[in-house]
Protein backbone atom coordinates (compact mmCIF):
# COMPACT_ATOMS: atom_id res chain seq x y z
CA UNK A 1 0.00 0.00 0.00
CA UNK A 2 2.40 2.74 -1.17
CA UNK A 3 1.79 6.16 0.63
CA UNK A 4 2.94 9.19 -1.41
CA UNK A 5 2.75 13.07 0.40
CA UNK A 6 1.70 15.93 -1.25
CA UNK A 7 3.42 19.39 -0.73
CA UNK A 8 1.45 19.68 2.57
CA UNK A 9 2.33 16.81 3.97
CA UNK A 10 -1.06 15.31 3.33
CA UNK A 11 -0.53 11.06 2.55
CA UNK A 12 -1.94 10.00 -0.72
CA UNK A 13 -2.69 6.03 -0.25
CA UNK A 14 -2.19 4.76 -4.22
CA UNK A 15 -4.32 1.27 -5.61
CA UNK A 16 -2.57 -0.89 -7.96
CA UNK A 17 -5.19 -3.19 -9.18
CA UNK A 18 -2.53 -5.44 -10.89
CA UNK A 19 -1.23 -6.18 -7.83
CA UNK A 20 -3.62 -5.70 -4.85
CA UNK A 21 -7.26 -6.55 -4.37
CA UNK A 22 -9.56 -4.98 -2.07
CA UNK A 23 -10.84 -6.24 1.52
CA UNK A 24 -14.21 -6.05 0.01
CA UNK A 25 -14.19 -8.13 -2.68
CA UNK A 26 -11.77 -11.06 -1.10
CA UNK A 27 -14.84 -10.45 1.85
CA UNK A 28 -17.55 -10.60 -0.97
CA UNK A 29 -15.43 -13.86 -2.54
CA UNK A 30 -15.35 -16.03 0.76
CA UNK A 31 -19.18 -15.18 1.53
CA UNK A 32 -20.08 -15.95 -1.43
CA UNK A 33 -17.82 -19.38 -1.17
CA UNK A 34 -16.00 -18.83 -4.01
CA UNK A 35 -12.59 -20.81 -4.51
CA UNK A 36 -9.54 -18.58 -2.70
CA UNK A 37 -6.23 -18.97 -1.47
CA UNK A 38 -5.23 -17.15 1.74
CA UNK A 39 -1.80 -16.56 2.75
CA UNK A 40 -0.50 -15.35 5.46
CA UNK A 41 2.99 -14.26 4.96
CA UNK A 42 3.97 -12.41 8.07
CA UNK A 43 7.25 -13.29 9.30
CA UNK A 44 5.84 -13.82 12.68
CA UNK A 45 2.16 -14.19 13.33
CA UNK A 46 0.01 -11.60 14.73
CA UNK A 47 -3.05 -11.86 17.22
CA UNK A 48 -5.35 -11.41 14.20
CA UNK A 49 -5.76 -13.89 10.80
CA UNK A 50 -8.47 -14.41 7.82
CA UNK A 51 -10.13 -17.63 8.48
CA UNK A 52 -8.46 -20.39 6.20
CA UNK A 53 -4.75 -18.75 5.40
CA UNK A 54 -2.18 -20.74 5.38
CA UNK A 55 1.07 -19.50 6.43
CA UNK A 56 3.91 -18.71 3.99
CA UNK A 57 7.08 -20.38 3.54
CA UNK A 58 10.22 -19.51 1.09
CA UNK A 59 9.45 -22.76 -0.97
CA UNK A 60 5.40 -22.10 -0.86
CA UNK A 61 4.32 -22.18 -4.90
CA UNK A 62 1.08 -20.73 -6.15
CA UNK A 63 -1.75 -22.81 -6.82
CA UNK A 64 -2.82 -22.27 -10.31
CA UNK A 65 -6.25 -23.44 -10.04
CA UNK A 66 -7.64 -20.49 -7.67
CA UNK A 67 -7.13 -16.78 -7.35
CA UNK A 68 -4.24 -16.24 -4.27
CA UNK A 69 -4.45 -13.48 -1.64
CA UNK A 70 -1.28 -12.69 -0.12
CA UNK A 71 -1.90 -11.04 3.68
CA UNK A 72 -0.10 -9.19 6.68
CA UNK A 73 -0.41 -6.43 8.75
CA UNK A 74 -0.70 -3.42 6.39
CA UNK A 75 0.34 -4.84 3.18
CA UNK A 76 4.12 -3.60 3.20
CA UNK A 77 5.52 -7.16 3.29
CA UNK A 78 2.37 -8.66 0.56
CA UNK A 79 2.65 -6.02 -2.28
CA UNK A 80 6.11 -7.20 -2.96
CA UNK A 81 5.87 -10.93 -2.66
CA UNK A 82 2.92 -10.35 -5.10
CA UNK A 83 4.80 -8.32 -7.69
CA UNK A 84 7.46 -10.75 -7.45
CA UNK A 85 5.06 -13.55 -7.55
CA UNK A 86 3.53 -11.76 -10.79
CA UNK A 87 6.83 -11.42 -12.80
CA UNK A 88 7.24 -14.92 -12.05
CA UNK A 89 4.09 -16.01 -14.47
CA UNK A 90 1.59 -16.43 -12.09
CA UNK A 91 -1.00 -13.56 -12.59
CA UNK A 92 -3.65 -15.47 -9.81
CA UNK A 93 -1.35 -14.12 -6.98
CA UNK A 94 -2.03 -10.46 -5.57
CA UNK A 95 -1.69 -8.65 -2.52
CA UNK A 96 -4.74 -7.78 0.56
CA UNK A 97 -4.86 -3.98 0.02
CA UNK A 98 -4.13 -2.35 3.09
CA UNK A 99 -3.71 -5.80 5.02
CA UNK A 100 -5.84 -6.78 7.98
CA UNK A 101 -5.55 -3.12 9.17
CA UNK A 102 -7.87 -1.94 6.33
CA UNK A 103 -9.72 -5.28 6.98
CA UNK A 104 -10.63 -4.85 10.32
CA UNK A 105 -11.44 -0.89 9.60
CA UNK A 106 -13.32 -1.27 6.05
CA UNK A 107 -15.57 -4.48 7.45
CA UNK A 108 -17.53 -2.87 10.05
CA UNK A 109 -19.62 -6.14 11.35
CA UNK A 110 -22.26 -3.73 11.85
CA UNK A 111 -22.76 -3.22 8.12
CA UNK A 112 -21.97 -6.24 6.45
CA UNK A 113 -22.71 -9.14 9.18
CA UNK A 114 -20.82 -10.60 12.03
CA UNK A 115 -19.18 -13.11 9.89
CA UNK A 116 -16.05 -11.04 9.03
CA UNK A 117 -13.86 -13.86 8.68
CA UNK A 118 -11.26 -12.55 11.01
CA UNK A 119 -10.26 -14.36 13.59
CA UNK A 120 -8.40 -13.40 16.83
CA UNK A 121 -6.73 -15.54 19.58
CA UNK A 122 -9.53 -14.96 21.19
CA UNK A 123 -11.92 -16.67 19.15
Amino acid sequence: MPTTFDDDEVPTVQFDPRLEISPFLVFKRLRDQKPLALVDVRREPGLERLRGAEAWSEDWKPPEDRQVVLFDHDGAEALPLAERYQSEGHANVKALFGGLQLWRFSLDPEVVGQDTFLETDAD
